[in-house]
């Protein structure tokens, strides 16, 4: 009999998923496995951390959906290559599926997961599954990566017209997963690797990312004009799904493939900006740490400490970027055009190094990814992969003027300016006293003066950028 085990990762899903549907066709008998990786979870320093709860809830849901059939997900916790090695000695496994990531510190764990499985002759076996086309299929003739995106889109589409515009559906057959009685239930899991439990803000699982899938179909024709409004609800909310797997990245294909609105279109094209960044930390995996474009590594930083701090906790006196801010703390999650806004302002209005604010953002996000989250700030921060010219700065005071005219989504997020018209509310430090009085909002005391003069920055920043790209 054939035993294969599969180790499931940023994939918690049992549809549509490439390792455990060849698995399942290829062995006898299927067993499934979750490794909480300590070294991850070190990490962590909040162990309240929603990501970690929402990666058990999603493995929750699997072990239900599972329970059915009699069958089971093992959990563990240690070192990959000493869990999954355990475990397959334990059960006399055969061969091991996963399904690729491109992380440079993913890349090492699965070489010496491969390596150790070998000395005890156990294959390893690796899978596109988390890109529609990898690497290989996507190159420029010459062989070499894509640096800008539109000539790499164009690539995509074709491949996408090439395979008649079908992604593949990878069928599991559940019927193979061996019969067991462990399950996730039978350890308090938070506990046992060190955390405490908290309620994320969007719930886990391919059961809720299906219905928030579902719900975006219906209003996706509009995505175009309304994905840039932090109050409309105008984005798809899908990005936390896609990072764990509890939907697969055909599914989103086949939504943009629903219509043939403008909405769909432009929808398809952020589907592939995430694939273009996995494609970019695969093939430069610098990027983790250093800026694509060398030369903005000279940046010589001239923002503080003080400066952070008050964009970290939104209280920099500027009402789109607070909201923004203190909207990520709270939940999470952040509609993406103040992600590039808030992004901007810490580069090159509060002139902070990008890194600093890439590593907020990693520890806050409930979708964080690497690849997308360094892939925005170099190009918010002018350093990275088709980025924005270091002299295009975000003016938060238009920006807020534009998407959020009545000021809805900031008196949300910054209750003390709730009664600021439409005029005051994207620039409060502007109104007179009384003014300030009559609204209840003493600037200074209620809410922040601004931590610095924009128009004076933007000077600053764009002598700081030259000074840089010149040498």
């Amino acid at each position: 009999m054939k035993k294969g085990l599969v180790w499931f990762r940023r994939d918690l899903r049992l549809h549509d998923h490439a390792a455990l549907a060849s698995a399942t066709k290829s062995c006898d008998q299927v067993h499934c496995i979750f490794n909480f990786d300590p070294q991850i979870l070190s990490k962590l320093e909040d162990k309240s951390d929603s990501r970690v709860q929402f990666i058990h809830d999603s493995l929750v849901e699997i072990q239900r959906q599972l329970t059915p059939l009699k069958a089971s997900i093992e959990i563990c916790y240690g070192k990959p290559e000493q869990e999954i090695l355990r475990y397959a000695k334990d059960n006399e496994i055969h061969d091991l599926f996963v399904n690729r990531d491109y992380e440079p510190k993913a890349k090492t764990r699965d070489e010496a997961v491969q390596k150790i499985l070998a000395q005890h002759k156990i294959n390893f076996h690796s899978f596109k599954d988390s890109v529609v086309y990898e690497a290989r299929r996507t190159l420029k003739d010459d062989g070499t990566p894509y640096k800008v995106f539109t000539p790499y889109m164009k690539r995509w589409l074709t491949l996408l017209a090439e395979d008649g515009f079908e992604v593949q559906n990878y069928k599991c057959d559940l019927s193979k997963l061996v019969k067991t009685k462990n399950s996730i239930a039978s350890k308090d899991w938070m506990k046992e690797i060190g955390f405490v439990p908290s309620t994320p803000y969007l719930k886990a699982g391919t059961e809720a990312a299906i219905k928030q899938l579902d719900a975006f179909k219906r209003k996706i024709s509009a995505y175009t004009k309304m994905r840039d409004y932090p109050a409309a609800d105008g984005t798809s909310m899908m990005s936390v799904y896609i990072r764990h797997g509890n939907i697969s990245v055909r599914d989103l294909v086949r939504a943009a493939q629903s219509g043939s609105s403008d909405g769909h279109h432009k929808w398809l094209s952020e589907v592939i900006w995430r694939e273009f960044y996995q494609y970019i930390l695969d093939q430069f995996p610098q990027v983790e740490k250093q800026a694509f474009r060398p030369a903005y590594d000279q940046i010589k930083w001239r923002g503080g400490k003080k400066e952070l701090e008050a964009w970290k906790n939104g209280e920099t006196g500027f009402p789109i970027i607070d909201a923004g801010m203190r909207c990520l703390k709270a939940t999470g999650t952040m509609p993406n055009r103040l992600r590039m806004v808030t992004a901007s302002f810490l580069c090159k209005t509060l002139l902070v190094d990008w890194r600093q604010g890439e590593t907020w953002f990693a520890a806050k996000l409930l979708d964080f990814d690497l690849a997308a989250n360094n892939g925005g700030w170099q190009w918010c921060a002018s350093s990275g992969v088709d980025a924005q010219p270091y002299f295009r700065i975000f003016n938060p005071y238009s920006q807020s003027q534009k998407f959020d005219p009545d000021g809805v989504f900031i008196k949300t997020w910054c209750p003390e300016l709730s009664n600021l018209d439409e005029k005051a509310i994207h620039a409060p430090h502007e109104m007179l006293p009384m003014e300030q009085q009559l609204a209840g909002c003493i600037i200074g005391e209620e809410y922040p003066v601004p931590v610095v003069d924009y128009s004076k920055k933007r000077v600053e920043a764009l002598a700081m950028y030259k000074q840089a790209v010149s040498l």
